[in-house]
């Protein structure tokens, strides 16, 4: 159902985005569908192109 229908984030939007908690870098990790923030140590979740900055929302890694 939701398996493989990976939607692309704007390549832009990832360049002004930071980490909401550090205000620091996020890496894109395009198999997982998640913006890394290494230095708070969390995973934000990307729903149908849509980047979830809501660190409750955020994956502990």
């Amino acid at each position: 159902m939701s398996g493989e229908a990976t939607t692309e984030v704007d390549p832009r939007l990832l360049e002004i985005l930071v980490c909401p908690v550090t205000k620091g870098p996020l890496r894109y990790d395009r198999e997982r569908q998640e913006l890394v923030s290494e230095k708070a140590g969390l995973a934000y979740p990307i729903r149908d192109g849509i980047p979830i900055m809501l660190p409750e929302e955020a994956r502990k890694l």
